[in-house]
């Protein structure tokens, strides 16, 4: 598997200028706003969003201004939404860290996510970059709906097959499917290459989300998330999907039982955890995880072999080979 640094080495000098570049747009004049984006700024992870925004613009053209522009704003567009997502869910920690709103209480973190979504949508309105704008904010809407659709499911407990992938497609692959298209965009690439990159980012979000599913069953100590999260808060990802799917309708109904009343008895988190390990439910997330895997990378097929496109194969397989 490529290593970070060789995935990112094609464009390693639009990297350290987007940097400089997303510094700007959170820069105020205020100390206490500054500390608390300086803090989020030194704690975004591994950045591959607006990586895969870089790539996929430099396949099709020259980086510019327009490039770090929808970079910004797909990477701060996320950033916002974990905030608000921590508040939420009243997490704490956040990548191994404290969270903003551990930090600064849940006020300031709510108005810190509003205060990045308006500068980065402001940077994009005085680019004039409203084809990029449309593309991030359909992903937006798709994100809101899918976070409500399965709030609505850890009530009912009553997910399928193609709920369970409607929501991890508008939860993570319509932002990364976003990604790939804002690229394209930013480059003015043909119609069909934008819909490309769109579709292989689709691919991989819904391949990337299955992975955090499955990630959820891995201790704290490898993750830097407490393990069982979902379950804790009664969302059937696929590993427990797929054992629901295989187990008698006696099995199935005391497992939903017990998840159902997990909060009253956190005890059974393990108990649940043990009986997507033992059938076979992590193996299954992670098959469905490789095909979608597969669908991306098919779509690279387009492109003749050059740096750029090895870049972005092997992209696919570091977002998905990683433990965290």
């Amino acid at each position: 598997m490529a290593s970070l640094a060789e995935i990112q080495q094609p464009i390693v000098g639009n990297i350290r200028h987007y940097e400089a570049f997303i510094a700007s747009i959170l820069q105020s004049d205020n100390a206490f706003v500054s500390s608390i984006c300086q803090y989020i700024l030194a704690h975004r992870g591994k950045q591959l969003r607006p990586l895969f925004v870089l790539l996929s613009a430099a396949l099709h053209g020259e980086i510019d201004e327009r490039t770090y522009t929808g970079a910004a704003v797909v990477e701060m567009i996320h950033t916002a939404s974990l905030i608000h997502d921590d508040v939420v869910d009243e997490a704490f920690v956040r990548r191994g860290t404290p969270s903003v709103n551990a930090l600064w209480h849940s006020r300031t973190a709510v108005l810190v996510g509003d205060y990045i979504f308006a500068r980065t949508y402001h940077a994009c309105l005085r680019e004039g970059a409203w084809d990029m704008l449309a593309e991030v904010t359909r992903a937006i809407h798709e994100v809101s709906e899918g976070e409500l659709i399965q709030t609505e499911q850890s009530e009912t407990l009553s997910i399928t097959r193609p709920i369970y992938f409607d929501i991890i497609y508008k939860k993570t692959g319509s932002l990364i499917g976003a990604c790939g298209a804002v690229g394209a965009l930013s480059v003015h690439a043909e119609p069909a290459a934008v819909d490309r990159m769109r579709a292989f980012g689709d691919n991989l979000g819904i391949a990337f989300q299955i992975k955090d599913d499955i990630l959820d069953f891995s201790p704290m100590e490898e993750t830097g998330k407490p393990s069982g999260g979902d379950l804790r808060e009664r969302k059937i990802t696929l590993p427990l999907l797929y054992v629901l799917e295989n187990s008698s309708p006696a099995d199935r109904d005391r497992w939903l039982d017990k998840l159902s009343r997990v909060r009253e008895h956190p005890e059974y988190v393990e108990e649940l955890q043990q009986v997507v390990i033992e059938g076979g439910g992590l193996e299954h997330a992670r098959q469905c995880m490789m095909q979608y895997r597969d669908k991306a990378v098919s779509l690279l097929a387009a492109y003749p072999a050059s740096p750029l496109k090895e870049s972005l194969l092997g992209f696919a397989d570091f977002v998905l080979e990683r433990n965290k």
